[in-house]
């Protein structure tokens, strides 16, 4: 079965740090690009990071910069999401997506529409 778990949300205070992961299974990450978003209760869906198929590039959304760290451990098949100096703002269930690409070097991106695979999302309250 094919499918990636996002875990390691929770509660955490203003300033405070998680780290998220993303576990896939029946495929490998190493064959794909990776997204991160996030969904705030009344408003879109968004992407805060990315990395690319190869894992030379990385972005980030400008509101996260600094912040937030994206990292694959291909010998675990998991992506991770370092967040730092949380905010309020950063209160949202969490979702890694993944679009499978295979031997082909390509770039990430923040369009949901490319995605394949999406988790179920892991919930980070940040309370102030």
């Amino acid at each position: 079965q094919l499918q990636l778990v996002e875990s390691g949300g929770g509660l955490v205070q203003l300033g405070g740090s998680l780290r998220l992961s993303c576990a896939a299974s029946g495929f490998s990450l190493d064959y794909s690009f990776i997204g991160w978003f996030r969904q705030a209760p009344g408003k879109e869906r968004e992407g805060v990071s990315c990395i690319s198929s190869s894992g030379a590039e990385t972005n980030y959304a400008d509101s996260v910069k600094g912040r937030f760290t994206i990292s694959r451990d291909s010998a675990n098949n998991m992506v991770y999401l370092q967040i730092n100096s949380l905010k309020p703002e950063d209160t949202a269930v969490y979702y890694c997506a993944a679009k499978v690409v295979g031997s082909i070097q390509a770039p990430c991106t923040f369009r949901r529409g490319p995605y394949d695979y999406w988790g179920r999302g892991t919930q980070v309250t940040v309370s102030s």
